[in-house]
């Protein structure tokens, strides 16, 4: 008999227990793998679940959040963030006090204590203190030690504000589905609604065991982030439109399985009887539903997808150009260049060159 066992702040594995027979004693405990078991190594969802965007995407939404710092500011105060590495997204959680976030193209936006704030292109950010302007740096400067759970950052004995910056990651097969599904900004306001205050208690127990730094603790924390990111993004899929665009696909059965095929191959040389195969529809069906949610058939859809996955490339890798192409589903570079000038009306060396 195979059972699944959770072990709290351990992660998740299968185990399987002996049945009582003479070849193995009712008590043996053999484990099979260390192979998570579903989003964060919880349970893979069932089969009768009701069918949403997130329920959808659960099997490639197994995030690995990093904690790295949990930051204790006070005075003037001022902590910036370079851009991510591709596949990488960082986020904020605050969990006393108050500050500002400043991202280019974007308002500066104050945050205060229960907020959280992710970056899902993994844009340059600064994050500083509510009185300090944004050239401003950080007076007295900021010392950084180990606790034995996280690097504590601090610039003062009597901070009053509180946070902890980390980022998430994707398992492998799974980098494209930040750039393919979720904004460049997502910010959750502890204030707005019931669905939000939920997420305190994970993030002061998140904060009270970084703190606290007892055995145990990265471990537990960590595994509480995973929780708290998948509740995160459950929150912002709620509050989007998910009756059109790419959540609107993902909320049909007709069109979920295309585009999550997609978002896992976009190399493959995708037909349109492939995407009907992946999806469990028809042709027809297909083509009708997607012209439907986002106006246009699902070969067009499949061709912007992949340009807007090079876009993501560019603006967040070194890579060089042949290599971005082969990745997202082109057979040259050339042929990557002219389906981008096209669409966005440079090239993507011009785009790359103006990114910063």
């Amino acid at each position: 008999m195979t059972e699944r066992i959770k072990i709290a702040g351990a992660g998740c594995f299968r185990l399987r227990l002996g049945a009582g027979s003479r070849e193995r004693p009712a008590t043996g405990v053999q484990p099979l793998s260390e192979e998570p078991l579903g989003p964060c190594g919880g349970d893979v969802l069932p089969s009768h679940a009701a069918f949403d965007e997130l329920s959808a995407l659960a099997p490639l939404f197994r995030v690995r959040p990093e904690l790295e710092r949990l930051c204790q500011f006070g005075a003037q105060w001022a902590s910036p963030h370079d851009q991510s590495p591709a596949g990488w997204i960082p986020f904020h959680l605050v969990t006393r006090g108050s500050c500002v976030l400043d991202v280019a193209g974007y308002a500066a936006v104050s945050l205060y204590a229960g907020d959280v704030v992710l970056l899902p292109r993994g844009n340059p950010h600064l994050m500083r203190g509510s009185g300090t302007p944004a050239y401003g740096q950080s007076d007295p400067a900021v010392v950084i030690r180990p606790n034995g759970a996280i690097a504590m950052a601090s610039n003062s004995d009597a901070p009053d504000t509180e946070l902890i910056c980390g980022r998430l990651s994707f398992e492998p097969g799974a980098e494209n589905l930040a750039p393919a599904v979720l904004p460049s900004f997502i910010l959750l306001r502890a204030g707005d609604d019931a669905s939000v205050g939920r997420l305190a208690g994970l993030l002061q127990a998140i904060r009270d065991e970084l703190v606290e730094a007892a055995p145990g603790a990265r471990a537990i924390s960590t595994n509480l982030a995973c929780a708290l990111m998948i509740m995160v993004l459950r929150v912002h899929f709620e509050r989007e439109d998910a009756r059109s665009g790419i959540l609107g696909l993902l909320g049909q059965r007709q069109t979920a399985g295309a585009v999550l095929a997609m978002i896992r191959e976009p190399t493959r040389p995708w037909s349109l009887d492939d995407l009907a195969r992946a999806a469990n529809t028809s042709r027809a069906t297909l083509v009708r539903s997607f012209r439907s949610l986002v106006g246009k058939a699902p070969l067009a859809f499949l061709a912007d997808l992949r340009l807007d996955l090079a876009r993501h490339r560019l603006a967040t890798s070194e890579q060089g150009l042949t290599e971005i192409a082969f990745d997202v589903g082109y057979q040259s570079q050339s042929a990557l260049t002219r389906a981008f000038r096209r669409r966005f009306a440079l090239s993507p060396t011009e785009f790359r060159r103006g990114r910063g």
